[in-house]
């Protein structure tokens, strides 16, 4: 199993042959104004891609854990072919056909794949009204007979339904969301230090890697302060923080 990170959310992922790419956002630094009722004025997104877009413009599948534009971009939408075969949570299949394309399927539990079962797990994405209004989100564990299981957690932050699936799979790899990004006077609307130390607690077994970090405006965690914070809390052996277009790889489970 090879992992890119991107940027943002936006993984390439390799897994039992089969090349994935989870939540891409295409666009050039600076093409979106930045997130309203925000801390700055700073516009998204904050850092260019690693690399040239082409050499991820043909996954076998395209996987989207919700629509929000730093997960599911315009450049996106152009770029990417319309006869690649996109996995989608419930709900927003339609809005995904609306941009052309063609070969749409909602995960609402499960979805077999060349030798890839994939399951559909849940969370909140911020609390109270805020969190209503963010709407619904998804992560998705991938298990396989010859890879490591893997849990993207999504939009989350730590909550019983993220402890519930990381019980229930048992991953051997987590990738949380983990930029505590937040609005002008709300708590974290995904996950921020405290949250990540909950998963690791809750996980020991399982490798965590931090992603969606200093790419959008919102955004407040920065690499440094949660990689600081895990040394001063004894986590660095168990979590990750790549770079963006760093690659990480696993042959077999941990365990």
């Amino acid at each position: 199993m090879k992992i890119q990170l991107i940027r943002n959310a936006s993984l390439w992922l390799e897994y039992n042959g089969v090349h994935l790419f989870i939540d891409p956002m295409l666009g050039e630094q600076g093409a979106y104004p930045p997130i309203t009722n925000s801390e700055n004025e700073r516009r998204n997104p904050l850092v260019p891609l690693p690399g040239a877009l082409q050499q991820w413009s043909q996954p076998d599948v395209i996987v989207l854990t919700h629509l929000h534009n730093d997960h599911w971009d315009a450049a996106a939408m152009e770029a990417l072919d319309k006869q690649i075969p996109v996995w989608c949570q419930p709900g927003d299949r339609d809005r995904i056909v609306e941009r052309g394309f063609i070969h749409v399927t909602e995960i609402s539990e499960t979805q077999q794949y060349k030798g890839i079962q994939l399951h559909r797990t849940t969370g909140h994405h911020g609390t109270g009204e805020i969190g209503e209004k963010m709407g619904n989100v998804s992560g998705f564990v991938f298990q396989s007979e010859h890879e490591p299981v893997l849990h993207i957690a999504g939009d989350t932050i730590w909550c019983k339904e993220v402890e519930q699936a990381l019980e229930d799979y048992q991953p051997d790899i987590t990738i949380v969301n983990a930029g505590a990004a937040q609005f002008v006077g709300s708590d974290p609307i995904i996950m921020d230090q405290y949250d990540v130390q909950q998963v690791c607690k809750h996980a020991p077994d399982s490798q965590i890697i931090a992603v969606h970090m200093e790419a959008i405006n919102h955004c407040l965690l920065t690499r440094k302060q949660l990689a600081d914070f895990a040394e001063e809390h004894g986590l660095t052996e168990q979590l990750v923080i790549p770079q963006d277009g760093d690659q990480l790889e696993y042959t077999s489970p941990r365990r």
